[in-house]
């Protein structure tokens, strides 16, 4: 399956929610190589990323991303990418060759306000949020982990994009597969308008382990 080598240049929009979720829900989802990061006693940060990726982009395409966990590792920490869904086989197979991310293929209707993500018949979220009003332009890197075969790998993405706060809601049907995650309504949504986003090539931190 042809896709592009790192790094991937991406241009879009996407809506990011936060979420206050308890470690003891998402500590078996977490490779015993990595610590989990408490930003409350028993809690821990769980990211929800929605994304669609148009002109100008190395592959064109809509992202879910779920992220259950802030982590740690030698002195970097980021976020546990559990699941996340494409609508594009070549991201599908680049996300998963050259990241080791376990993507896979999903549907994604994208209405005014909403953005409903579907796998066949199985509807995995919708997201209803509000219009953006009021909105600064941002750059930030943002760091990550996932294993390929043993290696626990860490990569980047880095991002300049306009940025406001809105009000969303989070439907996670119980059938979900990341419904156990107690995800609930974010507590805070970041919305990204004229954004680029180029995500590095992983880099080595050492021979993973425990579950993924």
């Amino acid at each position: 399956m042809p896709y592009p080598l790192a790094p991937w240049t991406l241009k879009g929009y996407a809506i990011e929610t936060l979420h206050l979720v308890n470690i003891d829900q998402v500590r078996s989802l977490i490779p015993t190589g990595l610590n989990l990061f408490s930003v409350w006693p028993g809690k821990t940060i769980a990211t929800v990323y929605l994304s669609s990726y148009g002109s100008g982009s190395v592959l064109e395409y809509s992202e879910l991303i779920v992220a259950l966990a802030v982590v740690a590792d030698k002195g970097k920490i980021g976020g546990w990418i559990s699941h996340i869904y494409v609508d594009n086989a070549d991201s599908v197979a680049g996300g998963r060759e050259i990241w080791g991310l376990p993507k896979e293929f999903a549907e994604f209707t994208w209405q005014e306000k909403s953005v409903t993500v579907h796998q066949g018949n199985q509807q995995l979220c919708t997201l209803n949020y509000d219009q953006q009003s009021l909105a600064w332009r941002q750059k930030l890197a943002v760091p990550g982990f996932s294993r390929l075969a043993n290696d626990l790998l860490t990569f980047t993405a880095k991002f300049e994009a306009l940025v406001g706060f809105i009000g969303s809601s989070l439907d996670v049907p119980t059938t979900s597969p990341f419904s156990s995650m107690g995800l609930g309504n974010p507590f805070l949504t970041v919305r990204s308008e004229q954004m680029t986003l180029q995500v590095d090539a992983p880099k080595v931190l050492g021979v993973g382990s425990g579950k993924c």
